[in-house]
């Protein structure tokens, strides 16, 4: 959550000329309602279960750049969808530059609460080890950029990640 990967991601699917896609956007493409009302009415598990077959189905398309909502490594069937389809990248931004972005974002529905810097943390320490289970790479810092990932790509993988 705010770590950027909708913003790399948009950058590296037009570096790479694929096409982008966002989970959450899509989510919200299909249920006509905002992620905010989802979670309003259906509560996380209801706004997991969507996101799930929103994955499922965007995983088996090929040639293009997926951004999931920051929670997606939380189910199993996700984390085998995302590792069985293409390269997983985890950026992994530090928490207060995590903070900064998200503070005042009000359609994050897991940060409102009394103390958002506390539900970071929570997030990350149960978040971080999933991510590193499924990550084909993982890129750590605060400033990271389209061209940094796709050079990192080509370093660390060659030509495997286009698989």
């Amino acid at each position: 959550m705010g770590a950027g990967k909708t913003t790399i991601g948009k950058a590296l699917a037009r570096r790479l000329d694929y096409r982008f896609v966002d989970s959450d956007h899509e989510v919200e493409a299909r249920t006509g309602v905002s992620i905010p009302t989802i979670f309003e009415i259906e509560g996380e598990e209801g706004f997991r279960r969507r996101e799930a077959q929103v994955l499922a189905e965007i995983s088996r398309l090929a040639g293009q750049v997926v951004a999931t909502g920051g929670g997606a490594v939380l189910r199993p069937e996700n984390r085998q969808t995302l590792r069985a389809s293409g390269v997983v990248i985890y950026l992994n931004v530090p928490l207060p530059t995590l903070y900064e972005r998200t503070r005042h974002d009000r359609k994050r529905p897991l940060l409102q609460v009394s103390d958002p810097r506390q539900k970071l943390r929570e997030l990350h320490t149960q978040r971080d080890p999933l991510y590193r289970e499924i990550a084909d790479l993982v890129i750590t810092g605060s400033r990271i950029t389209a061209q940094a990932v796709q050079q990192l790509l080509v370093r660390e993988m060659g030509d495997s990640w286009k698989r």
